[in-house]
């Protein structure tokens, strides 16, 4: 298992908290889009079999999550908000490398580190939060969440030699590191 490098700071929650439909709104198109990135891994690797049902069942799991929030904005009265650029994700994709296989390589890892930012911020909302219907939600979220990354690196393992894989996680968790610290704190997941 691998560790981030740098820790959400606590005052990120507590803007979560005070502006928590504005995270709502961005909890949801994550979900929607970490649905939509599973599929399209699976689009571009049809070959690889391991990867194609991994895929098919987190795409399943990200959309029910998605479904979940959507469901909680309705109790508010808060509806989707058109699909924003993600400032974190934008620039974790810049460093991916060019080339087929390095491509692939770096994918499976940095969906890794991304998943894993999102359980590391999913508990820190979860424990922020007052006890509740919302808490137990994202508490569970956070679970759920601490499965995906490991499913990414257990797939580069798959298809890439460890040693391989340990170099290059190394260099993007603390390019990740470096991106998350350098980014305003705003009521978002990422």
């Amino acid at each position: 298992m691998f560790k981030l490098r740098y820790n959400t700071p606590p005052e990120w929650a507590q803007i979560v908290i005070e502006q928590m439909d504005a995270f709502l709104v961005d909890h949801a198109a994550a979900e929607k889009k970490a649905s939509g990135m599973a599929i399209s891994m699976l689009s571009h690797y049809p070959d690889r079999t391991k990867l194609v049902k991994a895929m098919i069942d987190l795409s399943i799991e990200e959309m029910t999550h998605f479904r979940e929030v959507v469901k909680i904005m309705t109790e508010r009265g808060l509806q989707l908000g058109a699909d924003e650029k993600d400032p974190y994700i934008n620039a974790f994709r810049k460093v991916m490398r060019k080339g087929s296989e390095v491509y692939f390589l770096d994918r499976l890892l940095t969906a890794g580190i991304i998943e894993a930012r999102g359980c590391e911020r999913f508990g820190l909302v979860g424990e922020a939060l007052p006890a509740g219907k919302l808490q137990e939600f994202y508490q569970a979220i956070a679970k759920s969440e601490a499965k995906h990354n490991r499913l990414f690196i257990d797939l580069a393992a798959e298809y890439f030699p460890q040693a391989e894989i340990d170099q290059r996680m190394d260099e993007l968790l603390d390019i990740e590191a470096g991106i998350v610290k350098s980014l305003p704190l705003r009521p978002a997941l990422h």
